[in-house]
């Protein structure tokens, strides 16, 4: 009678308040050390938000998931699982396990979403939703860089990222305001990244509309386009210059080609 006593004390422990705590990041029922500073907080982020904002730039600083030592899913001490998910390696606790959580060997972190949800590209070193297998453009280490809009790194990021059609990436919610501004071209690249056939369609119809000064009307310019990566001599319009070869008008004019002597 004692020992199933004992034992269900001990259950008990185990399980003394799953959810009830952690912040904004996770659900956990610990908090960490910073070795750093020696302070006390529930996550890394929750530290690395608080150390960012500091009043003297040299004492702001963050901390990496490999710097926080001794931990175990369960508390020595007082017997409470400290999070129903635990990952030794990413020294990491969280009590929500609906968020599909899973370690990725080659990605060398934890990710969400659920392990059957993903796979993990190896050209660009990061997991994709198995959505994209075969169905996107590669960029080595697309992912080991920072938003090009908010700046933010990307690999471990907390925020939803979006995989554009030239490979690059970027935070989802980064994307959807740089389209609402109407900027339809990859900040790294200057590719496209939605089908722009009815603008330029618009764009020739307008082109057709309206002619150009006869000083300018068979003036020729060289063009590179973005989205081709094609080199063409064309006619010179205001409204803009369009590939002859896959018909964009995503271009950029160019000095003309050194011919070899």
């Amino acid at each position: 009678m004692l020992m199933e006593m004992d034992a269900s004390s001990a259950n008990e422990r185990l399980h003394f308040g799953k959810m009830g705590y952690g912040c904004q990041h996770y659900r956990r029922r610990c908090k960490i050390r910073a070795p750093c500073c020696n302070e006390v907080f529930w996550c890394r982020h929750c530290h690395n938000e608080a150390a960012s904002i500091l009043s003297k730039p040299l004492d702001r600083h963050e901390l990496v998931r490999q710097d926080v030592k001794q931990v175990a899913q369960v508390c020595s001490n007082c017997g409470v699982n400290m999070g129903e998910y635990f990952c030794e390696i990413c020294k990491f606790f969280d009590d929500d396990t609906e968020k599909g959580q899973f370690h990725c060997d080659d990605c060398g972190i934890c990710r969400v979403g659920g392990r059957e949800n993903f796979f993990h590209c190896k050209k660009c070193g990061t997991c994709y939703s198995i959505a994209l297998r075969d169905n996107h453009l590669c960029v080595e280490n697309s992912m080991r860089h920072h938003c090009p809009i908010c700046y933010e790194y990307l690999f471990d990021s907390l925020k939803d990222t979006r995989v554009m059609k030239c490979g690059h990436t970027m935070h989802c919610d980064c994307y959807h305001e740089m389209i609402e501004r109407d900027k339809y071209c990859c900040p790294i690249c200057s590719k496209s990244v939605i089908d722009m056939s009815r603008t330029w369609k618009r764009i020739d119809e307008e082109i057709e509309a309206t002619i150009m000064p006869e000083d300018y009307r068979y003036r020729k310019v060289w063009i590179l386009c973005n989205d081709c990566n094609d080199t063409t001599e064309v006619y010179f319009h205001i409204l803009g210059q369009k590939c002859s070869h896959c018909e964009s008008y995503n271009t950029r004019t160019i000095a003309p080609p050194v011919l070899p002597q």
